[in-house]
């Protein structure tokens, strides 16, 4: 299936590890020029890079997404770069621990600016933009929005504030044929999932007991399984899908966990 990517212009917020990495490569395979926004030149550099070796195009640009002033240099500077957006995926955010009983106010406020402020500042700033391309925004969120995880209270609220978010775009942005839509992960296998892992006492079991609790062949989610819906969201061949709340995550959060013994 032709997406009509071609050429099309798509920011991606960390899009140098992990599931924005995947996210990268997907929209550049299909013809699209992902401009990365991440705190790290060489990281970006890196997917670029490899991007361009396969005969694609991509591009980058150095910001950090808790400093409100570099949201808005980043996106200026991919707009009069390009003369367009075509669309934008907010996606970098940490899962950094900060709870209720072992957090405070600084370091509360500080996790809704790695994992939620910045959404709303790249989807702001990329608005006039987006208006003349009728453009598209995913958001990707976590399932710790609905199913809490413990001891992560800034980053749950964030992805609660993350989806709340994109209904509250999709309303908003009717009127301009600006569609919203989310991806929620659960479950999904990357470097920062392998190193949290690593440092338990039996990574190997650990990761059994996780995928074992998982319905759908009782395995994590790959990245590229989360790249290939956000991008089938951002083109046109999802033309009347806004609002949504798309769970990519093996029936982990809506299933009944006891069909996995099945």
């Amino acid at each position: 299936m032709n997406l009509n990517l071609t050429d099309k212009i798509f920011i991606v917020t960390g899009g140098a590890k992990g599931i924005g990495e995947g996210i990268v490569h997907a929209l550049a395979a299909e013809g699209a020029i992902p401009v990365i926004i991440g705190r790290s030149e060489a990281d970006n550099l890196k997917v670029v890079n490899e991007i361009k070796a396969l005969g694609f195009k991509s591009d980058q640009v150095v910001a950090e997404l808790t400093d409100p002033n570099a949201c808005e240099r980043s996106v200026k500077q991919i707009s009069d770069k390009y003369g367009r957006i075509n669309g934008v995926v907010n996606n970098a955010g940490v899962n950094d621990g900060v709870g209720l009983e072992s957090g405070d106010y600084d370091s509360f406020i500080a996790s809704l600016h790695k994992s939620m402020v910045h959404y709303y500042l790249i989807a702001h700033y990329s608005l006039p933009a987006l208006k003349i391309s009728k453009g598209s925004i995913v958001n990707i969120t976590s399932k710790t929005a609905e199913t809490g995880q413990g001891n992560t209270s800034g980053y749950a609220a964030s992805n609660g504030a993350r989806n709340a978010l994109t209904r509250e775009w999709a309303v908003e942005l009717l009127k301009y044929g600006i569609r919203v839509n989310a991806v929620v992960v659960a479950e999904c296998w990357t470097p920062l999932y392998e190193s949290w892992i690593s440092t338990l006492p039996d990574p190997d079991a650990k990761r059994k007991e996780i995928e074992a609790k998982i319905p759908l062949d009782n395995r994590m989610t790959t990245t590229e399984e989360i790249a290939n819906t956000v991008v089938f969201l951002l083109s046109d061949r999802s033309s009347h899908t806004t609002g949504q709340l798309v769970y990519v995550d093996g029936g982990y959060v809506h299933l009944d966990r006891a069909i996995s013994a099945l």
